[in-house]
């Protein structure tokens, strides 16, 4: 049995989903952070459970091939990158074996599995920032949270922000500081500015800009407000969220327009679509788009299908489909996404769309009974997956195709799993990465019903 402490020289063979490297102390697998396969080092083990053990690096004794020098400042400290000590080629490879191996192994399933798609950009690739706000030195600062912890990076330039975000943070909290706006603290749940969230259409260029705060400070906002309206013109909304629990979700449910439009606007697969602060829109404009014209190449439907878009967000996938489908029908649990998806059908003039506000397997249940019957579902969950009702409901209403995009290739397989004890077969799986650079990837899962 080893030992906390024990020290061992290795090789490292693979890397985890968490972005690990996977060695073997007498058989004993050891999980090491920050290392790349081919790796060979002296590990120290610095905690020993019953099956497995984590190691630190000691001495990095001949690097991989793929290994290159971090481009990062605070890569190590910031929990928000996994993959910067090695080459991107080499970063595709581990997430194609992400996606293959969940497949393989957690599913026992054997798809054809279609070329990795990976990005062609690789850094400033982000429509999304949310940065938690704290005061170091006397001062209030912004940045991310360390890896596993809420112990804040002070980070103004992140290499996968856009850079007018890092423009945009300078001059807020120039005014925080001079105007001593305060700052939440979440360990008493005082103080009042707890996120500075920003969003950008990748095409349009518009920027919403919205202030997370424990309660209203509007008169303390609006002239901060003006002086960006002046200072960036991209920034077509300035909105103020109130969240006043003591909670780690970030925002809260009442959001109020200071200055501009309530929403913004970008282009998602040749479509207009409106975004507002509580609405879901992929992170990676560019890559998902990508994932969404590989979605449509396997539901590939016609004008005689009904096409049912299961935690649809703001309609980007089901309006995407719209042209080629024979209707849309739309479900996600967010109202105010609903409302944004009806808004994206309307300013498109897509009239064969509906869409609905509720939880996926409940609102869909009851459509069911009222004689919706898709030939082709859409599923887009989150991280956690489908849940057993949901798939359940979904292999009931017995559409040709089922198409799961997945953030999460871990539920993914498994859910494809629970679908194919229920007769549905997984043909197809295809890897996309709208995350380059983290150790997050998404896969696109063609499913059939099983004729026999």
């Amino acid at each position: 049995m080893p030992e906390k402490n024990q020290f061992f020289d290795t090789v490292i063979e693979d890397v985890t989903s968490e972005g690990s490297g996977v060695c073997h102390l007498d058989g004993f697998a050891v999980f090491v952070p920050d290392t790349a396969i081919g790796d060979k080092v002296r590990v120290k083990l610095v905690k020993v459970l019953k099956n497995y053990a984590y190691g630190i690096v000691d001495k990095l004794i001949e690097p991989s091939a793929d290994r290159i020098d971090p481009d990062c400042s605070v890569y190590k400290k910031c929990g928000g990158c996994n993959f910067r000590h090695i080459s991107y080629e080499a970063e595709c490879q581990i997430k194609n074996s992400i996606v293959e191996n969940a497949f393989k192994r957690i599913a026992g399933l054997t798809p054809e599995f279609d070329s990795f798609i990976s990005a062609e950009i690789t850094s400033r690739y982000r429509n999304k920032a949310q940065y938690p706000l704290a005061i170091v030195d006397g001062k209030a600062v912004c940045g991310f949270y360390a890896n596993r912890s809420h112990r804040l990076i002070p980070v103004n330039n992140c290499d996968l922000q856009p850079e007018i975000f890092t423009d945009i943070l300078s001059a807020v909290l120039d005014f925080v500081n001079n105007k001593k706006i305060s700052v939440y603290n979440e360990e008493n749940n005082s103080g009042i500015l707890r996120h500075i969230y920003l969003r950008r259409g990748a095409h349009s260029g518009e920027i919403m800009l919205c202030f997370v705060v424990r309660k209203d400070i509007s008169r303390q906002l609006m002239p901060l407000c003006n002086s960006l309206a002046s200072e960036f013109p991209d920034i077509k909304s300035f909105v103020m969220n109130i969240n006043p629990d003591k909670t780690n979700v970030i925002l809260g449910n009442k959001c109020v327009t200071l200055l501009g439009n309530d929403v913004i606007y970008d282009t998602m697969c040749g479509n207009k679509i409106e975004i507002s602060p509580l609405s879901f829109y992929q992170i990676n404009t560019v890559q998902a788009e990508k994932l969404y014209f590989k979605a449509l190449e396997y539901a590939k439907p016609d004008k005689n299908d009904v096409v049912a878009d299961l935690y649809c967000g703001a309609g980007t996938i089901g309006l995407s489909m719209a042209e080629k489908s024979g209707s849309i029908v739309g479900i996600e649990i967010v109202p105010e996404a609903v409302e944004n998806a009806k808004r994206n059908a309307i300013n498109n003039k897509i009239t064969n769309a509906s869409f609905f506000a509720g939880d996926a397997a409940k609102v869909f249940g009851e459509l069911k009974k009222n004689g919706c019957s898709p030939d082709i579902i859409i599923l887009d969950p989150p991280r956690k997956g489908c849940s057993p009702e949901t798939v359940s409901l979904v292999a009931d209403a017995s559409p040709q195709k089922i198409v799961m995009i997945s953030c999460n290739p871990s539920t993914a397989a498994r859910d494809a799993k629970l679908f194919a004890e229920l007769g549905y077969v997984a043909h197809k799986v295809c890897g996309v990465d709208l995350f380059p650079r983290t150790k997050h990837v998404e896969c696109v899962v063609l499913m059939s019903r099983n004729e026999s």
